[in-house]
């Protein structure tokens, strides 16, 4: 059986933080708890607004972890100035939008195709290795190829939100497919959005998917599997 990658995406340690605009949690603390863990990769995104992740967060964390850092990022030139400064393992660039809660779709790559394409180009001539957050469709997959990135993270949204049997069944196939396609013409083929303790297994069970990128689920789950220590430890201090 292949091995299966865990990148585990730290955003929303950030975005507790910024609630109220102080200093705790800090997303740095749970990078190194989340490389205690296990896991394989740290994802983090840098926003142009900053909503979460800071450039603070994302520098200390390259110096801390010894985790490879998955950037996610526009194709913006200030923020790829930044990674060209200080480099991660992986940037993967990913769509953006100010007014959007969380990212709502893959990359147009074909509509976007010399932007991106100069962006992979300039990460890439960093040391950077380069992927685009793409929705499981062919033309996409293609275009991706011919861009000069080495892997694509094939966005899961879709089947995350489906309701019903057949659905859920039909949005599973079209990403089983994609990520054939992509793993057949040289692509390295990870997958995220929206996955849950509910619905991974049937990702997991995609021979082509090599990883697994998650966040908002795995934070969640962690608020109520830490938090009877986290009361007990306040007890603790209290009974003293």
């Amino acid at each position: 059986m292949r091995p299966l990658r865990l990148g585990v995406n730290i955003d929303h340690i950030a975005t507790l933080r910024e609630a109220r605009k102080t200093y705790e949690p800090d997303p740095v603390a749970a990078a190194y708890e989340v490389e205690r863990a296990g896991a394989h990769q740290l994802v983090m995104h840098l926003r142009e607004d900053r909503r979460h992740i800071s450039d603070r967060d994302y520098q200390l964390a390259l110096k801390t972890t010894h985790l490879p850092l998955d950037l996610e990022m526009a194709a913006d030139p200030r923020i790829i100035e930044i990674a060209l400064k200080n480099p991660p393992h992986t940037c993967t660039l990913v769509p953006e939008r100010r007014q959007e809660l969380t990212t709502e779709g893959g990359l147009d790559v074909v509509g976007n195709f010399q932007i991106l394409k100069k962006a992979a180009a300039e990460l890439s001539g960093g040391g950077i290795r380069v992927s685009l957050f793409i929705d499981p469709v062919e033309e996409q997959i293609r275009a991706a190829k011919e861009s000069g990135v080495t892997a694509v993270e094939l966005h899961t949204g879709e089947y995350a939100n489906a309701i019903g049997r057949l659905e859920t069944a039909r949005q599973l196939e079209r990403i089983a497919g994609a990520a054939a396609l992509a793993s057949t013409i040289g692509l390295e083929v990870a997958a995220g959005h929206g996955l849950t303790y509910q619905n991974v297994l049937l990702i997991v069970n995609i021979a082509d998917v090599e990883e697994l990128n998650i966040g908002h689920s795995i934070i969640s789950r962690a608020v109520f599997e830490g938090i009877k220590q986290a009361v007990g430890d306040m007890l603790a201090l209290m009974r003293r």
